[in-house]
């Protein structure tokens, strides 16, 4: 069992955790929030991203790529489960997922059903399929849209069924964030991405445009908290977090290497949390 929760890789849980914490305070800022699909909407993000994890994990597997790989449990890569249930273990976590988003949509809207088999779609095909597009080097981009965009604005409309510029602004920053802990994650598996064939952005970037990339994505949450100043003068205790980002971002620009990059992948996350609990309850308190 302890394997399987390492697996999943729960240090990754911020990046579903934190659009929910910001799309709320974002959505109680505007009204009334209903709380039980807030609630859904947490276990739609939880489940979504636990379910990526063992979709890469499977297809990574099955490919070769986790062969060679600093970083946690590979189940698949490491023979530590056979192939066949970490999919199974995927494919359960994007019914939950499915499921809880049918209920939110049967509720807000029935057009979100097209948004949830998109992110579904997205999160399979990652890694999976004849041509993943996280080997073509569009995995930031798809965070960027998925834990950013959608998981914040999405959270923001299935609880008070609106959105408004605060919640953009607060779904660029967490989206930013979220790009982030990708980043220094490829940036850390250059070598072996680059010897299993899988392009990644930091792969096409190359190391040093890499470790620069990812200092502009964590600066840029905190611009954003600058940005949101004019809805209340309290948002910028968002600025509290910085000290996090600046920790993340230390051994990157100190050019570390492999296993020395691990802490900056963790402190990201602290970071990205630490940011959506200030800025969610700023924002709702105000």
């Amino acid at each position: 069992m302890n394997k399987w929760i390492q697996g999943a890789r729960p240090r990754t849980l911020p990046n579903a955790i934190a659009p929910v914490v910001a799309g709320v305070g974002a959505a109680a800022r505007v009204g009334d929030v209903v709380w039980w699909k807030a609630a859904l909407a947490l276990v739609v993000a939880m489940a979504l991203i636990i379910g990526v994890n063992f979709a890469n994990d499977y297809s990574d597997g099955i490919r070769g790529t986790d062969d060679d790989r600093v970083g946690p449990m590979r189940l698949v890569g490491s023979g530590t489960a056979s192939p066949g249930s970490v999919k199974a273990a995927a494919f359960t976590c994007f019914g939950i997922a499915g499921a809880c988003g049918l209920a939110l949509a049967a509720t807000t809207a029935w057009w979100l059903v097209a948004v949830g088999a998109v992110c579904i779609a997205g999160a399979w095909f990652y890694t999976g399929g004849k041509r993943p597009y996280g080997y073509l080097g569009l995995g930031e981009v798809a965070v960027f849209v998925f834990f950013g965009l959608v998981a914040v604005l999405g959270t923001q409309y299935v609880t008070v069924g609106r959105i408004d510029w605060a919640g953009a602004v607060a779904a660029v920053a967490v989206g930013s964030f979220s790009c982030g802990v990708l980043v220094v994650n490829n940036l850390r598996d250059i070598p072996s991405d680059t010897e299993s064939g899988k392009i990644t952005l930091a792969v096409r970037m190359g190391d040093r445009g890499t470790r620069a990339f990812f200092t502009f994505l964590l600066a840029v949450p905190f611009a954003m908290t600058v940005c949101l100043a004019p809805a209340t003068s309290a948002a910028l205790t968002g600025l509290l977090a910085a000290p996090l980002a600046v920790i993340a971002v230390r051994p990157v620009l100190a050019g570390a290497r492999g296993r020395d990059l691990i802490p900056s992948l963790a402190t990201t996350g602290m970071a990205m949390l630490a940011w959506s609990v200030l800025t969610g309850l700023t924002l709702g308190l105000s």
